[in-house]
């Protein structure tokens, strides 16, 4: 993978919104429209490592080691049209490369590198290429916005393609906000079965499993010092959901791919809120309730602090808890009883329960460095404990630019 200068990438893009500057047009004597303007650049880099030995690949048991190196940037541009009109355009690029040795499980074809290393199939490794666009448009005389996005995705077995749309209103104090979102995302993947059930060929047709989402956000200032949101987020799949390289094996010792139904209704529903303890610290719990028609029941409690240690430092550790009732067609390695319709060995949908906890360091300079234009930067650790046997880890680092 070629190697790129996250610095020299901000640099690029806050030199090439100097492009799209406007001469004032001295004939318009009510209103001079405003120059594009760049209003942020983000970049965020992050490494992630797991390891367990529960692989739905191999049945529930086996190695679930993979790391994943991911690196995002994303350039927010607004232009004013009126004294009350403001247009901001996103674009968000994405890169993954990650390693599974799960994945690699599929079809585990032994070679040997010209240095000697052991190399395994194609699945081993691969890259997933993210990029998309959005709009917004924002009424700031009635708090009322309008906006829109379109994205897509890929990697070896998977692409999708997505749309949005979405409305805010705000009160004329700004001290309530509703959200709606909706969004469509059309995809396509290759049935890869296990190379012990293959036929003629290694793959069959692409399938679609489409997804069609709504996202209800209400949220408030109750006062100076406490500030609480609800979401209602509810989501219906559509198509192929099994993941049919993914063994299940039999109590009379045969395997088969995993099967689950082809339609799923989800419906989270949470509750987030921010306490502000004086000027140096800000507490915000979060619950989160989940249901949907494969009888998967979870329950999610977090609570994350920023402390303010200095002027423009500050850390936030955060700790969370999962607990889930796994859905009814579960089954451990080897004990599937024949004739079942419905089976998997994922344990993501059986009964388990998780932690995770960290912290994050922000720092935000008070004046400019070496003539930068940073205004934050942030690196951030968490550590994920998974029952049965499951341990990842992740780091973060984000930069924030402004012009």
């Amino acid at each position: 993978m070629r190697k790129f200068s996250l610095a020299a990438l901000a640099a690029l893009c806050l030199n090439f919104g100097s492009l799209f500057a406007q001469k004032n047009s001295p004939s318009d004597s009510v209103y001079v429209a405003k120059k594009i303007k760049i209003e942020e650049v983000n970049l965020v880099s992050a490494y992630y490592t797991q390891n367990g030995n529960h692989s739905a690949v191999t049945g529930g048991i086996g190695t679930e080691k993979l790391t994943d190196f991911s690196n995002t940037f994303d350039i927010s541009i607004s232009r004013k049209s009126t004294l009350t009109r403001k247009h901001t355009f996103g674009l968000e690029m994405g890169i993954d490369h990650y390693t599974s040795a799960s994945s690699d499980q599929i079809d585990p074809r032994v070679k040997v590198g010209k240095n000697g290393e052991i190399r395994t199939s194609a699945s081993y490794s691969d890259q997933r290429f993210y990029p998309s666009v959005n709009y917004k448009s924002e009424n700031t005389e009635n708090g009322l916005s309008v906006g829109g996005g379109l994205a897509f995705s890929t990697e070896w077995d998977y692409q999708s393609r997505g749309a949005t749309f979405s409305l805010n209103k705000s009160s004329k104090n700004n001290n309530s906000d509703i959200g709606i979102k909706f969004g469509a995302f059309l995809d396509t993947w290759q049935v890869i079965l296990p190379v012990e059930l293959r036929g003629n060929g290694d793959r069959d047709a692409a399938q679609p499993r489409n997804s069609f989402s709504t996202s209800i956000n209400w949220s408030r200032i109750v006062n100076r010092r406490f500030q609480v949101g609800i979401m209602f987020e509810p989501n219906y799949q559509k198509g192929l959901l099994a993941t049919k390289y993914q063994r299940v094996y039999f109590t009379d010792g045969t395997v088969q791919s995993e099967n689950l139904p082809d339609q799923r209704w989800k419906f989270p529903i949470g509750i987030r809120a921010s306490y502000f303890l004086g000027d140096h610290l800000i507490l915000r719990p979060f619950y989160r309730f989940y249901a949907d028609n494969w009888n998967l029941r979870s329950h999610t409690i977090s609570l994350e602090s920023v402390l303010k240690l200095s002027t423009g430092l500050s850390v936030s550790p955060f700790y969370r808890y999962y607990i889930q009732k796994g859905v009814p067609y579960f089954n451990e390695y080897g004990t599937t009883e024949l004739g079942t319709t419905y089976f998997t060995s994922d344990y993501d949908l059986a009964n388990l329960n998780s932690h995770h906890f960290g912290t994050g360091v922000r720092w935000i300079p008070q004046k400019s460095i070496l003539g930068s234009n940073l205004i934050a930067l942030e690196l951030r650790y968490a550590h994920y404990i998974r029952t049965p046997d499951l341990k990842s880890n992740i780091i973060s680092l984000g930069i924030k630019v402004k012009p």
